[in-house]
């Protein structure tokens, strides 16, 4: 039964919703699953108006393209608006705190300078180490103060100098907050950290019995991503009917739709080397392949990281050309337990974009053939 309208939890086993008449509907529940996601987040300094400063849902909604807009926040979503807005002529500018592009700790760090470069040659303005410290409505534009960032070790005297910059449209892209206030939360006894966020055991149960929690409802603290989401909902599901399901997240692939494409699974070089691991990688251009050039699409590189004493594959990262698409072969060599060598042993077709991961097991072993 599919009931659309404002939902909370009445107490023990018993649900409510509201729908667009005003009728309340009582829903009994012997198993509940609680998945009610996150909205951006929204911070004084930089409220949203849906007309000026923008959300990234009211850049879903946007009517007519902006001449002009800054992104403020240069993690996945900022990135990918700034791709998405250029194509469609408007003048962009990414502002980011931190010293790259896309800093998450799961994208290796070729990754970020490549897409740099490729935002260069598009045109899409960005800076890093600074932060939009004021703004103000002048002759229906919005002029922007940008100082250097709180988190920048020993700004010298140019990094601190500010820069002012006007724009149509400012676009918030800092972060997500949880859906978790006014649900009803209380009435079960669940009580989210913080931050507002739900903790769930391996089997996705939250401290309420008979309760279950998935999706960007838990936080950073696991993986923020629709096709996680979308496993958590399968194992919490499979206990709910008596199961035994355990989420595991050692191997679960992230895909940034940018232009070109950004993937990753598994540990970065860096990673690997903290966690101790005697390191094997090597990187390969999408250039050197036949496909890649047929298509006219060469910017990008494949990177396999791997443990050099059991030649076990523990990350791969690709950005370039179907790179979200190419990622599932790493995902599926790490879940495995694969080594560079079975990867190398493992026909490809030719011409394929496929071809990047043959290339680069061979060159992770030092047996480069092409790239």
């Amino acid at each position: 039964r599919y009931i659309l309208g404002k939902g909370e939890i009445a107490g023990p086993n018993l649900a409510r919703a509201t729908d667009a008449d005003g009728q309340v509907h009582e829903i009994p529940w012997d198993k509940l699953i609680i998945a009610t996601g996150t909205r951006p987040l929204n911070i004084p300094a930089l409220p949203f108006d849906g007309q000026r400063i923008l959300s990234s849902n009211d850049a879903l909604s946007l009517e007519e393209i902006p001449e002009s807009i800054v992104i403020v926040g240069g993690g996945v979503i900022g990135c990918e608006f700034a791709f998405i807005l250029n194509a469609l002529g408007a003048r962009v500018t990414v502002v980011e705190a931190l010293p790259r592009l896309l800093p998450l700790p799961s994208v290796d760090e070729d990754c970020s300078k490549i897409l740099q470069r490729e935002m260069k040659k598009k045109k899409i303005n960005f800076l890093v180490n600074r932060t939009v410290e004021s703004y103000e409505q002048v002759d229906g534009k919005l002029r922007l103060t940008i100082g250097p960032s709180p988190f920048m070790e020993k700004p010298g005297p140019k990094d601190q100098k500010p820069l002012s910059l006007d724009a149509e449209k400012m676009l918030i892209c800092i972060g997500r907050q949880a859906n978790s206030q006014g649900i009803g939360l209380e009435t079960i006894g669940v009580t989210p950290d913080e931050r507002g966020w739900i903790e769930t055991d391996e089997r996705m149960m939250t401290c309420a019995r008979d309760v279950y929690a998935i999706g960007d409802i838990l936080g950073p603290a696991k993986i923020m991503l629709a096709h996680v989401a979308s496993t958590e909902g399968e194992v919490a599901v499979d206990n709910a009917l008596g199961a035994g399901s355990i989420m595991d997240y050692n191997a679960v692939p992230g895909a940034i739709f940018t232009t070109p494409e950004v993937a990753n699974v598994g540990l970065t070089e860096h990673q690997a080397r903290e966690q101790g691991i005697n390191v094997q990688a090597g990187s390969v251009l999408f250039r050197s392949l036949g496909k890649a050039q047929v298509i006219g699409e060469i910017a990008g590189q494949a990177k396999i990281v791997a443990d050099a004493d059991s030649g076990r594959i523990v990350g791969v990262h690709i950005i370039g050309p179907h790179a979200t698409d190419l990622i599932g072969e790493g995902t599926l060599a790490i879940k495995s337990g694969l080594t560079v060598k079975a990867l190398t042993e493992t026909i490809h077709a030719h011409p394929t974009l496929s071809e990047i991961m043959l290339e680069t097991g061979f060159k992770t072993i030092g047996h480069a053939l092409h790239g």
